[in-house]
């Protein structure tokens, strides 16, 4: 399996770690940690050390409650780090939903638009199509980052969440997006109770149904530290740990923080499913 983005094919026979890259001041978990450019330039420098196989680099917080944030300031915040980390030789993410935004990441070579809106923003479905080598991740969101914990999904949510995702790669499909071009997230957080997220996680094998690769998102999400009482910037080894289930459950993709500990973790699962009898294939 493979993901095609603007630069490379990314393999995906192993599972990719993609590092987080907030260039913000006012993120859930490391706001204002890598808020300068060169604070941000070193981060992504550090994540590559650590074995980020992907670099995602965003400049709004999509907190729950966070107000949108003007184009200019979200502009004058990522370009000058993507104008770096194109050049560090691994795929770099623009996490973003503002149609400029994208298209003006992607003039500069960035392979991969990460948007939690699923292209549904005035715009961005445009700036997709206008570079049509560039992959693509379509994410789940009740509601929107103002309202959406305020008054999260009900019921069953992972039917809810299959069928937005189905209907969004349709949707796409019929603008002439290619399938190998796309990759789905089932948005841990984004409008879900704590009980939705864990369910997710355990019938996530459910949503590959969808014959696309999936990416997981539970670094340091509030689910985790409702069940472990840790604040966010603590909660690494559940992190790591709801990585690896994701990963196990069928994820391709985790976007982490901790790139060093899930590299290590995702290194002692490797080893131990490749030691998994595999099912022959009949002559």
């Amino acid at each position: 399996m493979f993901w095609q983005t603007t630069r490379s094919q990314i393999d995906l026979s192993r599972p990719r770690v993609m590092g987080i890259v907030n260039v913000t001041p006012d993120s859930f978990s490391d706001g204002g940690a890598h808020a300068s450019t060169t604070d941000a330039l070193r981060h992504c420098e550090r994540l590559l050390k650590e074995g980020a196989d992907i670099l995602d680099v965003g400049g709004e917080s999509t907190r729950p409650g966070s107000p949108p944030l003007p184009l200019e300031i979200e502009l004058s915040r990522v370009l000058p780090v993507l104008r770096h980390a194109v050049t560090l030789g691994v795929p770099v993410s623009i996490d973003t939903y503002k149609g400029a935004v994208m298209q003006q990441a992607l003039d500069l070579g960035v392979d991969v638009v990460n948007d939690i809106w699923a292209l549904r923003q005035p715009g961005a479905a445009e700036a997709v199509a206008a570079h049509p080598g560039c992959g693509v991740c379509l994410m789940h969101m009740h509601r929107d980052p103002q309202t959406m914990q305020a008054a999260p999904m009900e019921g069953d949510a992972l039917p809810q969440v299959r069928d937005f995702l189905h209907a969004r790669v349709q949707a796409l499909q019929a603008q002439g997006v290619a399938r190998e071009r796309l990759v789905v997230d089932p948005g841990i957080g984004f409008g879900k109770t704590v009980a939705q997220n864990f369910a997710l996680l355990a019938r996530q094998r459910e949503l590959l149904a969808l014959g696309l690769p999936l990416l997981a998102g539970w670094s340091r999400k509030s689910s985790l530290g409702a069940v472990t009482r840790l604040a966010a910037p603590d909660r690494q080894a559940p992190s790591v740990a709801a990585a690896l289930m994701a990963v196990e459950r069928g994820a391709r993709i985790v976007r982490v923080h901790d790139v060093a500990a899930t590299v290590a973790a995702l290194a002692v699962w490797q080893a131990v499913d490749e030691q998994q009898p595999r099912e022959e294939i009949p002559s």
